[in-house]
């Protein structure tokens, strides 16, 4: 796949097949986007891929969350049973979760040279998945501000930060591609002939 193929015909995927992709061939997606441009070559990123048995706890802490933001609030009993249950069973049925995270740094211009690194690599780590037919959302859910969600899954939110959750798996179905916006609209040229 070429380049700007991968770049054009990429979509956030939402709904996935059952099957679990090889774990040969994610490893292989997480170590290659390892090229994303970084400063000082920290390469910041960490993955913790939830998949297996390892989603049921993940699915338990991430309603906790929603439940401590109240996400239900407002709801009867049956409706907010419905709703929990309803994004239990979809949390589930992803294959793969990988949350990518980083250490802080204490400097605010190097704690964002790092958050654009890991951002580059989630990029990558989204074209070179569409390369080898595997779908992925990036997400950056409510509950990875959640100090409690955090701590819950045994990180320390002063010391790391939650930057996604990539979902990950084999689409069922791909979604038709949006509209960009001209990029006239976007691009603002100044050659030093602008008036003032």
């Amino acid at each position: 796949m070429e380049l700007l193929e991968a770049i054009r015909s990429r979509r956030s995927i939402h709904e996935y097949k059952e099957e679990q992709v090889d774990q040969e061939v994610l490893e292989r997606i997480f170590a290659e986007s390892a090229w994303a441009p970084n400063h000082r070559m920290k390469e910041p990123w960490q993955i913790r891929l939830y998949q297996d048995k390892g989603k049921e706890a993940y699915a338990q802490v991430v309603m906790e969350s929603y439940q401590r933001q109240g996400f239900f609030d407002g709801y009867d009993e049956e409706k907010t049973k419905r709703l929990q249950e309803g994004i239990r069973e979809f949390l589930l049925n992803i294959p793969h979760h990988a949350l990518i995270y980083m250490e802080r740094d204490e400097d605010i211009r190097k704690y964002e040279e790092d958050y654009a690194a890991v951002c580059a690599y989630i990029q990558n780590v989204q074209l070179l998945a569409w390369k080898a037919g595997v779908g992925v959302l990036w997400t950056t859910s409510p509950y990875l501000h959640d100090e409690q969600f955090s701590e819950a899954i045994g990180f320390d939110s002063q010391r790391f930060k939650l930057v996604s959750v990539l979902q990950m798996g084999y689409p069922k179905r791909i979604p038709n591609p949006k509209v960009r916006t001209p990029i006239h609209q976007k691009l603002h040229l100044y050659d030093g002939n602008e008036k003032s």
